[in-house]
């Protein structure tokens, strides 16, 4: 019996990246909290390996409530104090405070639209954008809808959401599939778009 190994974007090197992009990366996300939850560590690995903020992402969530955005827009400096001195997340004073920053306007966003998730998907016209990269080298640093996502995200008042960091939610949350082509995931979440 002859069975090919499965091929995957080269990047899926270890346990816990092959796991992550075998469920999660790319699969398309209409659920707020995980929307914000993914919006918060995007931000959190700025200047970072995503693997870092993987390995830290059971720590955030027990330090950021669940990633429930009402209960973080509500953290003062007794959690602000906790925060720095928690060993489990990335201790950068910029970093959380733009968290809880953006758990407020997370929270306008969704006075706004309903839902995060009604406001985010228009930015790709409702459905994920099927690229066809053939390597990594081909995969961009960021897109005109990245530039759009991050422009308007600052206007509402969110921090760490510049547009490289918008294209990295972007494909976490499957509003591009991101995939190699090669990659077997690539067709799958093609399908299911």
């Amino acid at each position: 019996m002859n069975s090919s190994p499965i091929v995957r974007c080269p990047w899926a090197q270890g346990e816990q990246y092959i796991q992550y992009h075998d469920l999660e990366w790319g699969v398309p996300v209409h659920d707020d909290r995980l929307l914000f939850e993914l919006l918060i560590l995007e931000g959190a690995q700025a200047g970072l390996s995503w693997q870092t903020i993987l390995r830290k992402r059971a720590s955030y969530r027990e330090a950021f409530a669940q990633f429930d955005p009402v209960r973080v827009a509500r953290f003062g400096e007794r959690q602000r104090v906790a925060l720095l001195a928690n060993p489990g997340i990335v201790r950068n004073r910029l970093k959380i405070d733009s968290a809880i920053q953006n758990a407020r306007a997370f929270l306008d966003v969704q006075r706004a639209f309903g839902t995060f998730d009604q406001y985010l998907w228009p930015f790709v016209g409702g459905r994920p954008i099927q690229n066809r990269w053939r390597s990594l080298g081909d995969v961009p640093a960021k897109t005109a809808e990245s530039d759009a996502l991050s422009k308007d995200l600052k206007r509402r008042g969110f921090k760490f959401v510049g547009s490289t960091i918008c294209y990295a939610y972007m494909q976490a949350t499957g509003l591009v599939n991101d995939h190699l082509v090669d990659c077997f995931r690539h067709a799958r979440l093609a399908d299911s778009g």
